[in-house]
Parts: C-alpha cells; structure tokens; sequence
C-alpha cells in the first residue's frame, strides 16, 4: 500500500486524538477531505440507497485503499498493523461519524477470521507481514477449513501437512470457502500428526493460494451464483514462517478465527459484514407500504401482514441488542467468545424468516417471472434471491445444531455431549 505524504501527515493527526470530540472533528475533516463530494453529497441527500445508486462496487475498490491509508478502517489495531492505536471510545466516535456515509469494509474474512487468529496467537513478523494488506484490501482471504467429511465435527478434518525442512507440504481438500477463487490467502487447517486425538494434531497455517497444487473449482447454489468452492490441495507448501503457533495447537488457534466468524455471521449490528445478506425488517415495512400504496395484496394494510412485520422487527433489536453486548467485550479486551454463539444462532433463524415474509409478500410474483430462463439468476426478484441464499445461514459460519451445542456447554455450563472415541489415536477413530 503506496502512501502519499498527505496522508500521513493526516494519518499522524488521527493518530493523536485523545478525545471524543477530537476523534470525531478528525474523522469529518477526513470525509470532507477525502470522500467523493459525489458520494457524501448522495447519502446526507438519500442515505444508503442513494449512495449505491451512484457509487459502483469497481469503484468503491478502485478508492478503498484511500480509506485503509486513514488507518479508520480498523482504528483499534496499532499504527503497525494498519489502524491508529484508539481505544474504544474514540473509535466508536469516529464510526458514528463515518456511518450515515456507507463505506463497508472490504476483505470481511480477512478482517474477522484471519485478524483475531493473528492477534492472539500469531508472532510480530507475521502481524507486519499480513496485517496492512489484509486491510487495505490488497491480499483478499479465505477460510480453508471445512472438508467432504469433516464439517460439523472439524476437528476430525484430513487434510495433511508433512515436514519438509522449512516448508510443510499440503495435501487433501477442502469444500464450501467462500470466495476462494478471489483470494490470495487462505487460513488453512491441516493434521500434522495422526496418531494423537484429533484436536492436538492439527496445526494452522497462512496459505498462499496463488500456486502449483492448489486448485479452485466453484460450487453454484440455488440462487445460480458461485461464491462457494471446492480446493483442492496437490503439494501445496507452506514455510515454516507461516504457520501461526505451534505445531500440533491448531485447534486452539482456530477457536479464535472460529468466534470471529460466528460474530461476523450474526447480522445486524454484529460489527463485521453481513454475510446473511437478504432483507432487514425495516427495509420488508417499506416494501409493505409500497404495495398498499399501489393496491397490491399483503401491504401495510393487511393486519396479518402488519403484525408478522413488527415481531420481526423486535427480533431484530434485540439480536442487535445481544451483538452489542458482544461488542462492548471485544472493546473490553476480551475476544469474541462461545456468547457469539447466540447472535450467530439467531440471527441466521431469524434471517431465514425475514427472507420467506418477503417472498411471501411478492405473491404470485415469487413463483414466476418474466426474462431469459437461461440468466434466471438475473431475472430473478431479488427477495427471491435473498430467500434461496438464506437457506445456508444455519449451515455456514457453524450449524445451529454445533452452535447450540456450544451453547449449552460453554455457556450454561451443561455436561459435555458423550464421545465413546475420546482421547483415542485420530487414525484410529472412524470417519466419513
């Protein structure tokens, strides 16, 4: 990441805030000075909406880095690391002034699966290496954990990774990562010794995806897009430098990228990307009102339609609510922990209900429509869409079932779900 001398000179005096109202009179004099007039102008005259209606996703990309040199991105990390060493007053300061102009962060696997592993197990050099590019969007991530038949049960995972010297040599494959075919660096899972139990012979690795034997195949799902795959790993190396904490306590690193992503699942206000996508309840009130104003069945006016849309929209506060708690932990110092369970069960239930109200909404609409049958993905109604994308929610990022049982006994403490293989040998418990 190129930086101008501007830049850091602006870098320098976010950095040395001390207060809230300083942090927040230097996060609008950036806006102002670095934002697109255009882009700022579109969402204080039309929020959101208006901002996407003018700002292309090549072009948000095109600018990102100008966000990352601010160091506003991640402003807790160190200035090392690509932030700006804030507590977390200050930065929720800051965010509460950047909100209203819509700038996501980009590279979310990065940011809340890679990061927190790296945070809390990894070295220095490691954090220097990966941590700026990561942030600025310039090495994109992945997760290369679940496999063909080790998905709920991860830890009895296959993938191998055998010495050589100062490189370990990946062989196995792995299935569903998300957006594998766009990333350059994958957090990888692989079993460096089978003749212990299957959680103290696996050890975590930074993989480079951009080499002999790794292969990306895509996975398209019902709504007709590809943002899964399949890899497949063929001699893949890895140096030694690589390798995040020690051989064979991959378990243990991978719990802290594991928490990271059910907090990034958990959907509204959960502080990562909402990766559940779809439709919120705010957004299905609006429809509704759209469709009595144009005297279309199941609108605001039907009191069926009215009531199903408030419940929903409790829930959503109140998994805001319970994200929030979760949040003001991690500003607390304290990782994302088993409690992330809760926003990442619900909010993926509730998600799933949000998606089907609206399909239900569009009636007849939902079934059938009219376009080239050959690009119904496009032709598609987006609540539709939104709808067939939400079946996965209580799959990905852990199943409702793994998470409940998380729940139950990291949580409320309740004894732990009987295992007649534990403690044996991994090759000797069966699979499959």
């Amino acid at each position: 990441m190129t930086e101008r001398k501007g830049d850091q000179t602006m870098k320098a005096d976010l950095a040395d805030c001390r207060t809230t109202d300083q942090a927040r009179a230097a996060a609008r004099d950036w806006l102002t000075r670095r934002v697109p007039g255009a882009w700022r102008t579109a969402a204080e005259s039309g929020g959101r909406s208006a901002v996407r209606r003018i700002r292309t996703p090549d072009e948000y990309r095109a600018w990102y880095p100008e966000f990352a040199r601010s160091g506003l991105v991640v402003p807790r990390w160190p200035l090392d690391y690509g932030g700006l060493g804030w507590p977390g007053e200050l930065a929720r300061a800051a965010e509460a002034e950047l909100r209203p102009y819509h700038l996501p962060r980009l590279n979310p696997l990065g940011l809340n699966l890679t990061a927190p592993a790296l945070f809390a197990h990894g070295t220095h050099e490691q954090r220097l290496r990966f941590l700026p590019a990561l942030v600025s969007n310039e090495e994109v991530w992945c997760q290369l954990f679940s496999e063909p038949g080790a998905g709920s049960d991860l830890a009895s995972l296959a993938t191998s990774a055998v010495r050589d010297g100062e490189v370990w040599r990946i062989t196995g494959q792995k299935v569903w990562t998300t957006w594998a075919h766009l990333a350059d660096f994958g957090v990888l899972l692989a079993r460096t010794d089978p003749d212990v139990p299957k959680r103290e012979g696996i050890t975590y690795f930074l993989l480079d995806m951009h080499q002999p034997g790794v292969d990306v195949r895509p996975l398209r799902h019902l709504g007709g897009e590809a943002e899964f795959n399949e890899v497949f790993l063929d001699g893949a190396e890895v140096p030694d430098a690589q390798r995040v904490g020690e051989a064979g306590a991959g378990w243990t690193v991978a719990r802290a990228t594991l928490s990271g992503e059910r907090q990034m699942v958990s959907g509204a206000g959960s502080g990562g990307v909402d990766r559940i996508g779809g439709t919120g309840a705010g957004r299905l009130i609006r429809l509704a009102e759209d469709r009595s104003a144009q005297g279309l069945p199941h609108g605001w006016d039907d009191t069926a339609t009215r009531h199903a849309l408030v419940r929903l929209w409790c829930e959503e506060q109140i998994r805001s609510w319970t994200n929030a708690r979760v949040r003001a932990g991690v500003a607390a110092g304290f990782p994302p922990g088993p409690e992330s369970s809760i926003g990442k069960l619900h909010g993926s239930e509730l998600n799933q209900r949000l998606q089907e109200t609206a399909a239900r909404m569009l009636g007849l609409g939902a079934t059938a429509w009219t376009g080239d049958p050959a690009g119904y993905a496009e032709e598609m109604p987006p609540e539709v869409g939104a709808m067939l994308r939400s079946r996965a929610n209580t799959i990905e990022g852990g199943t409702s079932e793994v998470n409940k049982n998380i729940l139950a006994e990291r949580v409320l403490g309740l004894p732990k779900e009987a295992d007649p293989w534990e403690g044996r040998p991994w090759r000797e418990v069966p699979r499959g």
